[in-house]
């Protein structure tokens, strides 16, 4: 019995392995790379978890989306809502995390004229040694078009600092950081779903 439990393990890590090192598909048209600011993002995983709800992440090429510290996204859900609705429900969440995360907090801003909402937010989680991991986030959402349905788009820049020692020099230098980073997401063009 311990041994079939022992090949059925192994063959579920092959297995695993298998289907984590598999290309992602872009179901979105927005094959990449993604320009923002510098940095060159190509596609490393994507996801069509039910139907008119798409994810797709970008790195920086030999990065891994596992210790990332820069990833941008592109998602679409097919909705009705209006953006304020979608947005509501990610601020809800951040606003629920800020009870067991000293670092969680946000701000949001909405442009008229085009309609887009930009949530900028960052939180805080630990690792199994107990270190730090701070992400910052830029997201910004705007009313899309894509496979004949109407929804939302989330163009998303989220940025990473790893342990206790990279922790406080990450925050320290988030205001200019993120200055930076919300002017490169909020001036560049919107991707394109096809």
């Amino acid at each position: 019995m311990f041994r079939h439990s022992v090949a059925a393990a192994a063959i579920l890590a092959v297995l695993s392995t298998a289907a984590t090192a598999q290309e992602p598909t872009d179901f979105l048209g927005v094959a990449g790379p993604i320009s923002l600011g510098d940095t060159q993002y190509v596609l490393a995983w994507s996801s069509n978890p039910q139907p008119g709800y798409i994810k797709q992440e970008y790195i920086p090429a030999g990065d891994t989306l596992e210790t990332y510290n820069s990833m941008v996204m592109v998602e679409f859900v097919a909705t009705d809502a209006p953006i304020a609705d979608v947005v509501a429900g990610q601020a809800a969440a951040i606003d629920q995390r800020k009870a067991t995360d000293p670092i969680a907090n946000m701000a949001m801003f909405s442009n008229p004229d085009t309609g887009e909402v930009l949530l900028d937010f960052l939180r805080s989680a630990k690792d199994e040694a107990g270190e730090y991991i701070i992400e910052w986030n830029g997201y910004r959402y705007a009313e899309a078009e894509f496979d004949g349905e109407e929804g939302v788009l989330l163009f998303a820049v989220s940025d990473r600092s790893y342990g206790n020692a990279a922790a406080e020099p990450f925050l320290r230098g988030l205001a200019d950081f993120k200055a930076a980073r919300l002017e490169a997401l909020t001036s560049a063009a919107l991707p394109a779903l096809d």
